[in-house]
Formats: C-alpha cells, sequence, structure tokens
C-alpha cells in the first residue's frame, strides 16, 4: 500500500493536460522550428500552468515533444510518465485528427465516451488539444490541419494495473481528465474537505447543498437550482462518509447528484464509488430492466454489457426508464442512511453531456 503524505497534498496534472501542452510545443515547433520551454496551456477552468519539455525532436513534416506527468501527491499509475505528442501536418481541410502511439491504448467495445476504434483519448482532452492548436495556428500561420499521435512509452504496462482490459481498452493506457488537474486521493484528506463544506453550510444558514461525484454532476446541479458554489460539496467517490455526517450535522435540504455508473453502485450498496472498490452488478442491473417491462433481449443485452453506459442506453433505446428506478433507488438508500434526519432529499443523475436524466424528488 503506498504511503500516503502527511500535511496539505500536492495537486498534479492529468495526461490530458500533459499530452494537451506536448501538442502546442510540437506544433509550434513544426510552424516556427522553435520548441517554448515551458510551455503554457489554460486548462477548462481557468488555471494556466506551465510545463517543461523532458523530450523534443523534429523530422520530415512532424515534430515531438515529451513532458513528465507529476500527478503530485496522489499514487497515480501513470506519475513520472512520458506523455509524448508527434504532431504531423494534415490534408487540407482535415482538422485535427488523433492516433494511438506507443503505450495509448484503443477503444474496442461500445459504452465509453469514445467509440470503437478511437484511439483512447478522452473528449475534454481531445477539446483542450483541438484549442490549443487552433491557437498556435492562428498565432503562427499553420493551417490546423494536423494529425497527433500520443504515447507513453511503458504504458501498455502500466494499464495492466487499471481496469483498461475489463473495458475493452486495449494496448495501452487512456489519455484522461476532465479538469486537467489531478487531486490527490486521501480518503481521510478528502472526507475531511466533506465535513468541512457541511459545517460552513451550517455556519452560514445555508438551507440548500448539493453533493456532487464530479465536475459534470456539479455544473448540471447548479444549473439546475441555481446554487452558489460554496453550496457544493465535493463528494467524490465518498457518499457514504458524506451522509454520515449528514446525519449528525444535517441541513434542511440535500441534492445528490452524480453519473448513472457511479450511482448504480450506491443503488446497490456501495458506499464508495471508486473503481477500484466498487464494482456495477450488470446481472442486477439487467433484472431492475426486466421488472420495468424490457424485452428479453435487451435484458440478455443488458447483463453483457460492457459499462454501465452501454447498459442506459440500452434501456432508453428500448423505452425503459431505467435511470429513473435507480433515482428511486438511491433516493431511498440515501434516507436510509441519514436514519430520520430532518433532510428533505433529491437525487440527481446526468449523462457525460451533464444532461439530467433522472430526478427524484
Amino acid at each position: 500500500m503506498t504511503d500516503r503524505p502527511t500535511g496539505k497534498l500536492r495537486t498534479g496534472w492529468t495526461t490530458g493536460a500533459c499530452a494537451t501542452a506536448a501538442s502546442k510545443a510540437a506544433y509550434q515547433a513544426l510552424l516556427t522550428g522553435h520548441f517554448p520551454d515551458p510551455v503554457g496551456i489554460t486548462l477548462p477552468k481557468g488555471q494556466t500552468p506551465e510545463f517543461a519539455l523532458a523530450y523534443q525532436g523534429r523530422g520530415e513534416g512532424h515534430a515531438s515533444v515529451g513532458i513528465i506527468k507529476d500527478a503530485g501527491d496522489d499514487p497515480d499509475v501513470t506519475h513520472q510518465a512520458l506523455i509524448i505528442a508527434t504532431v504531423r501536418h494534415g490534408p487540407p481541410g482535415s482538422g485535427v485528427r488523433f492516433r494511438a502511439g506507443d503505450g495509448v491504448g484503443t477503444v474496442t467495445r461500445p459504452g465509453l465516451p469514445i467509440p470503437p476504434g478511437e484511439p483512447a483519448i478522452n473528449p475534454v482532452p481531445r477539446d483542450m488539444m483541438r484549442t490549443v492548436i487552433f491557437e498556435t495556428a492562428e498565432n503562427h500561420g499553420g493551417t490546423g490541419d494536423v494529425e497527433i499521435e500520443v504515447s507513453v512509452p511503458g504504458g501498455a504496462e502500466l494499464a495492466r494495473r487499471t481496469w483498461n482490459g475489463r473495458l475493452g481498452i486495449e494496448g495501452g493506457l487512456s489519455i484522461l481528465g476532465t479538469t486537467g488537474i489531478v487531486r490527490p486521493f486521501s480518503c481521510s484528506a478528502w472526507i475531511a474537505s466533506i465535513h468541512r463544506g457541511v459545517d460552513v453550510a451550517r455556519a452560514s444558514g445555508t438551507a440548500h447543498v448539493a453533493a456532487a461525484t464530479g465536475s459534470t454532476s456539479e455544473a448540471a446541479v447548479i444549473g439546475h437550482y441555481g446554487l452558489e458554489t460554496s453550496a457544493i460539496l465535493d463528494m467524490g467517490d465518498f457518499i457514504g462518509g458524506t451522509l454520515k455526517y449528514l446525519r449528525d450535522h444535517p441541513l434542511p435540504q440535500l441534492t445528490i447528484a452524480g453519473g448513472f455508473g457511479k450511482l448504480v453502485k450506491f443503488s446497490q450498496g456501495a458506499n464508495d464509488l471508486h473503481s477500484g472498490r466498487s464494482q456495477v452488478d450488470l446481472a442486477a442491473l439487467a433484472r431492475i430492466a426486466a421488472g420495468l417491462g424490457a424485452p428479453d433481449d435487451t435484458v440478455r443485452r443488458i447483463a453483457g454489457a460492457n459499462t454501465a453506459k452501454q447498459a442506459l442506453d440500452l434501456a432508453t433505446e428500448a423505452g425503459i426508464g431505467l435511470a429513473d428506478a435507480i433515482a428511486d433507488r438511491c433516493r431511498e438508500r440515501a434516507l436510509e442512511q441519514l436514519a430520520g434526519a430532518p433532510i428533505r432529499v433529491d437525487l440527481m443523475i446526468t449523462d457525460r453531456q451533464g444532461r439530467i436524466v433522472a430526478h427524484a424528488e
């Protein structure tokens, strides 16, 4: 087990942020012959980190940059990995295309945010890379038509320590991140910050708080209710610890918000929603769908689905309100854990785009 550092934990950068910075520096070198070092980027929430170049190379029609990922104090499997982006000129009008290099996986099954056959580079990192390519093209006279090949030397071996194989991502790691920042994993530190959020809300007379599993559901609940960010509890995977503290330190109203997959796990009895410590029981999900009247073929396909997202997609295609059923079950389980505390509870399930797909009130 990894020893956890004491004191204030240091944040780090996602593989997506490193790949974005490497792409920007490589494209600038391709256009100008000069590698910017350090290279700065803007993250989705406005932070502007700079990254030192660990590797640089140029050839006919391409340039490459490598950046060492610093995960801060998080025991991340990719900490200190070299993230390399090689940028090549593409055909006119082709835009930005992505390619999996050595150590980066390829999606082979449905149910993930990237379709089968595509490099395992998630949507937000793709958007970040497109943005820096377009900005660099505008600043240095390029067309913005490029191919970006992302590679991680040794990534295939590192991927053996992740869930990628079970998810159908073959050949290496995924390039991840929704904010660009790695928050250090520490159960005690994270749960303590949840407690402090509840304490501050109670002290300020806040009547309505929301506990969100991530940035997407957080944005959805803020948009739906117009809550201030100070009323948001960064619950992460620790739904059990959040509810336990609220049971003894109640507030008038609580909204729980999260993605379908994580909340399925809560409905099935998990109090820690981290992928390494709880998994979705797809067979149980299929039985719920059957109870809702799903056709036998849909039930069979849900039981054999690759992910909870794919199971939800199958149910939705069949006109089955699976998300609504899970939201109701989650709300009832939350009320059970609150053990009669005077808190009004509603539960919101969002999809990957931040749309509300179920709301139990």
